[in-house]
């Protein structure tokens, strides 16, 4: 199988950073470990052999024109789990998470091979509907992107595109959603107000009751939190956790503390390749790859 895109080229560099100068002593590497570990431990759900099976990747590789992003990446994603994607800038992390729903396809000269697959049906085959697909995967990003409109409006937005047009439906859809983004409360007089008067952290929860309006299935994160203070990011971090009961998600991440205060299974990505995946009560206490050992103590990153 073979995709080629067809609009702008995205610079994305597949580096690994340099090894941070002065090495974390074997005491402060423990501390790491001890802190890391003890959430993942906490907080990690272990997925059942029986969990059912909601995304597959396999032998996944992908191009930027003739730069290698993506090396042969094999993952699975059970059904209502929240799965981490780690790893240093620059790995695949977040090219990985843009092939579960089609969006690498908007990079000029992307070329992708192998198979991912949304209960056990190939969405890159030819007569897949993107539109609809991207409906059943959600995505969420890096940085907070209200549409220019009320708060009411940026929720109905995705359901009047599905040709839901009744009031009474959309106001509903609009409550559901921002009830299950934990909105509701703090904006439920206000939507006629522009979305942009929101605080960064409002805006984030938004743009997550805004993905779950079209009722997806799966819902993709790209490091949500980047660009929120520690209270709106505990927000959202409580927030996944009781969306795991209904949906599927995946994260990417650079903290490792959210990463196992937050995820039941973490995958580390290292230049363009998936080394390791694993529960992430596992992953932080007795990972099997050493490369893997030395990024989430701070040996490089």
């Amino acid at each position: 199988m073979l995709v080629s895109t067809k609009s702008e080229q995205t610079q994305t560099s597949s580096t690994v950073a340099e090894p941070i100068s002065g090495a974390p002593s074997a005491s402060s590497e423990h501390v790491v470990n001890q802190s890391v570990a003890a959430n993942a431990r906490q907080n990690s759900n272990p997925v059942s052999a029986d969990t059912p099976i909601k995304m597959t990747a396999g032998n996944v590789d992908l191009f930027y024109g003739p730069k290698q992003a993506l090396k042969k990446v094999n993952a699975a994603f059970p059904e209502k789990t929240i799965t981490a994607l780690i790893g240093p800038s620059g790995c695949g992390k977040s090219t990985f998470l843009r092939c579960l729903n089609r969006m690498n396809d908007l990079i000029e000269g992307c070329k992708i091979t192998g198979d991912v697959q949304l209960d056990g049906e190939n969405i890159y085959a030819r007569g897949v509907d993107v539109v609809q697909l991207r409906q059943r995967v959600g995505m969420v990003f890096q940085k907070p992107n209200p549409f220019p409109m009320s708060i009411w409006d940026n929720i109905a937005y995705g359901p009047r595109l599905r040709g839901i047009r009744q009031k009474n439906a959309l106001n509903e859809i609009v409550e559901d959603s921002l009830q299950n983004a934990a909105l509701w409360n703090e904006v439920k007089d206000d939507l006629k107000k522009s979305a942009l008067g929101l605080s960064g952290g409002q805006q984030q929860r938004l743009c997550i009751a805004r993905a779950l309006a079209t009722k997806p299935e799966v819902v993709l994160m790209d490091e949500p939190c980047s660009a929120l203070d520690p209270i709106s990011t505990l927000k959202i971090e409580e927030l996944m956790r009781e969306l795991r009961s209904q949906y599927t998600i995946v994260i990417v991440t650079h903290n490792m503390q959210q990463a196992a205060r937050c995820s039941d299974q973490t995958a580390f990505f290292l230049l363009g390749e998936l080394v390791e995946m694993d529960s992430s009560s596992k992953m932080f206490t007795d990972p099997s790859d050493k490369r893997t050992e030395d990024y989430i103590t701070g040996r490089f990153g």
